[in-house]
């Protein structure tokens, strides 16, 4: 049997995007070389000890995070379940805890700085509108022209990481922006299908890693830190809006969250909790002095 095969078949019967197959396959795949070359075993002939084993030794040779450790645990789930139809006993191999980190959020300036000095029209238009509508990479990549309804002022977004279309704010400085980036293409290549298509395949939408790279060689270019990620602009959206007075609620709709406890993270990264709640120590005058 042909096992990752078997398993990336399982995983697109879910309906998930070929860039979530591959990332979803990459630790089964080393767990299967794993068995060949060192265990000698079949998948169905493996013992929890020698799955605990494998855990230890990914980890070790890899450096992997317990985040990651517990990806890895999850794809192990799927693939036993879904592909050999044994029972998963979560006794025999607990997901890690780990520490959870506030994620970067840049100041209002840095973003400025950053987007404004960017002179490719095509990852200026793209960026600039992954923040001024607080968009996943993934929603952006699949933007198709007529999902833009400048007379309405919004975004209809298809591909949303909850399974559910959307709508999200158009920006009119970002319609500008994509106006000058669609204008200044020759008239044949303009985009009619994907908003931001494949240069040498126009038929698909721009490749997920594109958008990282030209992010990270932005930064180099400006001789900054490494910080900035594609949700990061997400992130900013949300963090600013809360800051200037938008309540959870809406956030929540703007996000295209499902719960409410996923919005209110930002309380927790903007600076308005701060300044709208000073500290009882300062209300009881600082110090006391005799």
């Amino acid at each position: 049997m042909d096992y990752l095969k078997v398993y990336r078949e399982m995983i697109s019967l879910r309906g998930l995007t070929d860039h979530t197959v591959t990332s979803y396959s990459t630790y089964i795949r080393s767990y299967l070389d794993y068995l060949q070359d060192i265990l000698l075993k079949q998948p169905e002939d493996v013992s929890w000890a020698e799955l605990r084993d494998f855990i230890l030794w990914l980890q070790k040779e890899r450096s992997l995070s317990d985040r990651t450790i517990n990806a890895c645990i999850s794809q192990l789930r799927f693939f036993t379940i879904y592909v050999l139809h044994k029972p998963w006993d979560p006794t025999q191999l607990p997901m890690r805890k780990f520490d959870s980190y506030l994620p970067f959020v840049p100041s209002r300036e840095e973003m400025q700085v950053f987007l404004s000095s960017i002179t490719d029209l095509k990852f200026k238009a793209l960026l600039c509108l992954m923040f001024s509508a607080g968009l996943r990479i993934g929603e952006v990549r699949h933007l198709k022209c007529s999902d833009i309804e400048h007379s309405r002022g919004r975004i209809l977004i298809r591909s949303s990481k909850s399974r559910s279309s959307r709508y999200a704010q158009l920006s009119e400085q970002a319609w500008q922006l994509i106006l000058q980036y669609w204008y200044s293409l020759p008239a044949d290549v303009r985009p009619r299908d994907w908003l931001f298509p494949q240069k040498r395949n126009p038929s698909k939408p721009i490749d997920h890693q594109r958008v990282p790279d030209f992010i990270r060689a932005h930064e180099k270019h400006l001789g900054w830190e490494r910080r900035f990620t594609c949700h990061t602009f997400r992130h900013a959206f949300a963090t600013y809006h809360y800051e200037d007075g938008t309540d959870l609620l809406t956030l929540k709709a703007l996000m295209g969250h499902r719960s409410i406890a996923s919005t209110t993270i930002y309380v927790h990264l903007s600076s308005r909790a701060f300044s709208y709640a000073p500290s009882p120590f300062d209300k009881m005058g600082g110090m006391f002095h005799e």
